[in-house]
């Protein structure tokens, strides 16, 4: 099992995000595993750049690139008056969120400023301007149905044949958590294009196996 280094793990324990350990060592695994197609890494949602400091890690060990998307004015429920809402990453001069000088910060904490190519605007435009194939995506988005379903047919295509998707938060029972993120698993199996390779509390990794999507 592949394991980031121990100044890398305890930068992604430190860092501003949601993503527990158990769930990150498995993404970890996930992305150094797939490195060896020797494609890109890509992540949508960076956030304040928890989980991109493991992409980074698993990137750099594989000679790739670790790309993450995100328009940095963060999902719904990180809006004020929402459960996830942190002021401390709100502009004050305009009122709105801003998590690009924390996710800047956090990787220049973490030593991985080179191996991160940062795109700033918003996932299914950036997914339609996209003309590579990747060897990983892992979409931790917005969670509406609009934003994951977005996510999913944007970024989807685009990993290469025994290439990985990873999803995140992914709720079989609705008491648990929202419901679009596995809507877009459940669709990813159905299309015949994926097979599950593993399951890690919300983190689901499956390997593309064929066309279909």
């Amino acid at each position: 099992m592949a394991s980031p280094k121990p100044e890398t793990l305890a930068a992604f324990e430190t860092a501003k995000g949601f993503m527990p350990v158990r769930e990150g060592l498995a993404l970890y695994e996930a992305a150094a595993a797939a490195g060896a197609l020797g494609l890109p890494l890509l992540e949508v949602g960076t956030y304040c750049g928890r989980s991109t400091i493991l992409l980074a890690d698993a990137a750099r060990e594989a000679g790739v690139a670790a790309i993450t998307v995100d328009h940095h004015r963060g999902s719904e429920e990180q809006q004020p008056g929402w459960e996830y809402h942190d002021p401390t990453v709100v502009d004050p001069e305009i009122g709105l969120m801003d998590t690009l000088p924390t996710f800047r910060r956090t990787l220049h904490r973490a030593g991985l400023e080179e191996h991160v190519i940062a795109i700033v605007g918003r996932s299914p435009q950036v997914a339609a301007a996209w003309g590579g194939k990747l060897g990983f995506v892992f979409i931790d988005g917005g969670h509406t149905d609009e934003h994951a379903t977005g996510d999913y047919e944007g970024w989807a295509p685009h990993v290469a044949e025994g290439g990985t998707l990873v999803i995140h938060d992914v709720f079989p029972d609705p008491a648990d958590g929202g419901q679009a993120p596995y809507r877009i698993y459940l669709r990813a199996l159905a299309s015949g294009a994926f097979e599950e390779v593993s399951v890690t509390d919300s983190l689901r990794v499956l390997r593309r196996t064929g066309p279909g999507i």
